[in-house]
C-alpha cells in the first residue's frame, strides 16, 4: 500500500513575487574585486575604522560594478544618488571620533548601499530595500563558489598563472622589503606605518575580517547581478470607508489640533509666568515634560495620515478633495507642534545645558517634521515619489549629524553657557565625551581643562596606532595635548568636580 505524502508546500505568494532571477555565471573581476575587499577588510579593520572603512569598501562598489554590467542592468539617477549617499556616510568614521554617531552613518551607509543594488520605488521597496543585502550573503557565497568549481573544472591555464604571480610577487616584496627594513632604520619606520602590526593572536580577528569583507562584496555583487523585486511585495490599497466614518475624527482631530496651537501662541505672547504660576510647574518641567508628549504626537499624527491614506474614499473628485483638504490642514498644524517641541528643547538647553540624548531627539524631531512638509507636497503634487524621499531625507540627516560633530556642539554650548564662571561646568559629563570635542574644551581655563581632556585623552589612540584607524578627530586631539600637556596632579580635584546639580534625561 502506497504511503500518502503531503503535497509540497508553495512559498508565499509575495516570496515568489520578489524572488531574483538567475544572475548568471560570476565574472572572474568580482571575484578579483571579492578578494580585494577581504584582505583590505582584514588588514585594515582590525585596528579601528577610520578612513580604513571607505577603503575597503571601494573593492565592493567596483565588484558591483563588474556583476550588474555583465547582467545588462544600467545605472539609474537614484542608483547613483544612492551608492554616493553611501560612501559619502563612510566618511564620517574617517573623521569623527564619537561612536554614536560612527554607528548611525555606518549603517545608514549600508541600507543606502543595499537600495542602490535593489532600487524601490513604493513603500515595500524603500522598507525592505535597505535589509536586502542580507538576504544575498549565502547566494552570493553560493555564486562564488560555482564560478570558482567551473573554472577549476575547466582548466587550470586561466587561473595558475595568476597564483603563481601573486605568489612570486609576495615572496620577492617580503624578502626585499625586509632587506630594505634592516638597511635604513627611516624606510623601517615607513613600512611600518603602512602595515599593520599583526600577532598571533590578531589571527582569528583578521580570518573573520577577511571573510566578512569577501561574503560582503559577493553579495551586494549577486544583488547588483540579480535584485530582489520588493516592489513587487507592495500592499494592496485598503477597502475605502464611508465618508463620515473616517472623516468625522479627522476633523475633530483638526480642531483639537487647532486649539493646542492656539495655547501656544497665547503663551508665546503672553510670556511663562502666568502659565508657570497657574500649572505649579518649574520652568524646566514645563520644557521637559510637554516636549516628550510632543514628540509622541508628532510619531502618531504621521501613523494617523497613513491610516487615512490607506482606507479613506477615493472615488469621487469630492471624496478626494475633503481627504487632501482634512489631511493638509493636519500636516500644517502638527508642524506648529513640531516647532512648539523644538521650542520646548530649546528653553529646556538654555536650563541645564545641551546633551548628546538632547540633540539626538532634536535631529528626530526635525526629521519628523521634514516628513511633514513633503507628505504635504505630496497631497499636492502626487506621492509617487514620497517613499524614496522621505528615505533619502533620513540618510542626509545622518550624514549631516555625523558631519556636525555632536559632541563638539555639546562641548561648545556648555562652554559658552558658563563663559566666565568655569567652575560651574559639569566637568563630569563633558569627561565622557569623544575626542571631537577636544577642541573646545582646549579653550577652557586650568585646571578645567585638564580634567575635562583627563579621561578623553587615555582613550586617544598611541603612537603604534596605523594611520588608517585613525579618524580626523583623534588626530586632531592628538596635535592639541601633545602641544599643551596636561596638567600633573589631580586637576579635577582643583577643579572641583562637583560642579552644579544638572537635572538630565
Amino acid at each position: 500500500m502506497q504511503q500518502w505524502q503531503a503535497p509540497p508546500s508553495e512559498p508565499p505568494a509575495w516570496v515568489l513575487a520578489v524572488r531574483s532571477a538567475d544572475p548568471g555565471p560570476v565574472r572572474t573581476a568580482v571575484l578579483w574585486s571579492a578578494l580585494a575587499t577581504g584582505l583590505l577588510s582584514a588588514l585594515l579593520l582590525g585596528d579601528g575604522l577610520g578612513v580604513g572603512l571607505l577603503v575597503a569598501a571601494l573593492p565592493a562598489a567596483v565588484a558591483a560594478g563588474f556583476a550588474a554590467v555583465a547582467a545588462r542592468r544600467r545605472p539609474r539617477p537614484w542608483t547613483l544618488l544612492w551608492a554616493a549617499v553611501g560612501l559619502a556616510l563612510l566618511v564620517v568614521p574617517a573623521l569623527r571620533d564619537a561612536g554614536w554617531p560612527t554607528f548611525l552613518a555606518v549603517t545608514a551607509a549600508l541600507g543606502a548601499g543595499s537600495l542602490a543594488l535593489h532600487g524601490g520605488r513604493t513603500w515595500a521597496g524603500v522598507l525592505l530595500g535597505p535589509v536586502g543585502l542580507l538576504a544575498s550573503v549565502v547566494p552570493g557565497g553560493r555564486w562564488a563558489w560555482a564560478g570558482l568549481r567551473e573554472r577549476g573544472r575547466s582548466s587550470k591555464d586561466r587561473w595558475w598563472p595568476a597564483v603563481r604571480a601573486v605568489l612570486v610577487a609576495a615572496g620577492l616584496l617580503g624578502v626585499f622589503g625586509a632587506l630594505f627594513a634592516g638597511a635604513d632604520a627611516a624606510f623601517a619606520d615607513l613600512l611600518g606605518s603602512l602595515a599593520p602590526d599583526t600577532g598571533a593572536g590578531d589571527v582569528p580577528l583578521r580570518l573573520f575580517l577577511l571573510a566578512l569583507g569577501a561574503l560582503g562584496a559577493l553579495a551586494a555583487a549577486r544583488a547588483a547581478a540579480a535584485p530582489l523585486r520588493f516592489d513587487r511585495a507592495a500592499a494592496k490599497p485598503g477597502k475605502p470607508r464611508g465618508r463620515l466614518e473616517w472623516a468625522l475624527p479627522l476633523v475633530l482631530l483638526d480642531v483639537l489640533f487647532a486649539a493646542f496651537n492656539a495655547v501656544q501662541l497665547a503663551v508665546l505672547f503672553g510670556g511663562y509666568d502666568k502659565v508657570l504660576a497657574s500649572t505649579g510647574l518649574t520652568y524646566a518641567q514645563y520644557a521637559r515634560q510637554g516636549f516628550w508628549q510632543l514628540l509622541w504626537a508628532t510619531v502618531l499624527t504621521l501613523v494617523v495620515i497613513a491610516l487615512a491614506v490607506r482606507w479613506a474614499p477615493r472615488g469621487g473628485r469630492g471624496d478626494r478633495l475633503l481627504v487632501r483638504g482634512t489631511l493638509g490642514l493636519l500636516c500644517l498644524l502638527a508642524l506648529v507642534v513640531v516647532a512648539s517641541a523644538l521650542r520646548r528643547m530649546d528653553l529646556y538647553v538654555e536650563a541645564y545645558g545641551l546633551t548628546r540624548l538632547r540633540v539626538s531627539v532634536m535631529g528626530a524631531e526635525l526629521w519628523l517634521g521634514l516628513v511633514l512638509v513633503l507628505v504635504t507636497a505630496a497631497g499636492v503634487w502626487g506621492a509617487r515619489w514620497l517613499p524614496r524621499a522621505v528615505v533619502a531625507g533620513a540618510a542626509a540627516g545622518v550624514l549631516a549629524f555625523g558631519l556636525a560633530s555632536p559632541d563638539d556642539l555639546v562641548a561648545r554650548q556648555n562652554i559658552a553657557r558658563h563663559a566666565g564662571e568655569p567652575g560651574r561646568l559639569d566637568l563630569a559629563y563633558l569627561q565622557n565625551l569623544s575626542a571631537d570635542a577636544v577642541p573646545a574644551l582646549d579653550s577652557l581655563p586650568e585646571p578645567q581643562r585638564s580634567c575635562a581632556l583627563e579621561e578623553i585623552a587615555r582613550e586617544l589612540p598611541d603612537a603604534r596606532t596605523p594611520w588608517y584607524a585613525i579618524s580626523l578627530a583623534e588626530h586632531t586631539a592628538l596635535g592639541i595635548l601633545r602641544e599643551r600637556p596636561l596638567e600633573g596632579g589631580d586637576p579635577c580635584e582643583r577643579a572641583g568636580l562637583d560642579g552644579y546639580d544638572r537635572e538630565s534625561y
